[in-house]
């Protein structure tokens, strides 16, 4: 896929040590439970190239139309665990900081919605993450995805007491999508 400034693409084994060095930046990673290690962010790239193959879509690597260069990815996932709102896909991204406030996870994130609703048909899409990660929550919000308080969840992958396990889920309908 491309957009004006993206190329969203498979990923490339030159995208795992920008891809390691992302995951391991506090600021990048901050509304998640840890930081990643090379090993650890290898294995994600591994599973996305494998949700690829396994359901035709998944995270795709992100970079610059104009330099070629990795800048992290917007994507689609089939969440592994079970909650009130799976099965399901859930859109996503995760940027180097170095690129955040420009507009390209949106401009990336629109690209992807727009590829699941026409070309995928699939009806709905839901993206989570904790309440305090506003960046996150305003691409969601710019995609025209729905916050529902009562959709809050404890996140199933995080043990009881982290103080990152309560999640919002935003949600938005095929019928609700504007380009």
């Amino acid at each position: 896929m491309q957009t004006g400034r993206l190329i969203l693409r498979r990923w490339l084994d030159s995208d795992r040590e920008p891809f390691a060095q992302m995951n391991s930046d506090a600021v990048v990673m901050e509304h998640f439970p840890a930081l990643l290690s090379r090993e650890e962010s290898d294995a994600l790239v591994d599973c996305a190239e494998t949700h690829h193959i396994q359901h035709g879509f998944g995270p795709w690597a992100a970079e610059l139309n104009e330099t070629g260069e990795f800048i992290g990815y917007v994507g689609l996932f089939t969440p592994r665990f079970e909650a009130a709102f799976t099965p399901c896909v859930e859109i996503g991204w995760r940027l180097a900081g170095e690129y955040w406030g420009r507009g390209l996870a949106t401009e990336g994130a629109r690209a992807v919605v727009d590829h699941a609703f026409h070309h995928l048909a699939l009806a709905e899409l839901v993206s989570f993450t904790v309440p305090a990660n506003l960046r996150s929550r305003r691409v969601m919000e710019k995609l025209g995805m729905a916050y529902d308080p009562h959709d809050d969840f404890d996140h199933p992958s995080i043990p009881e007491g982290h103080p990152m396990r309560r999640h919002v889920l935003y949600r938005l309908k095929r019928e609700d999508w504007e380009p």
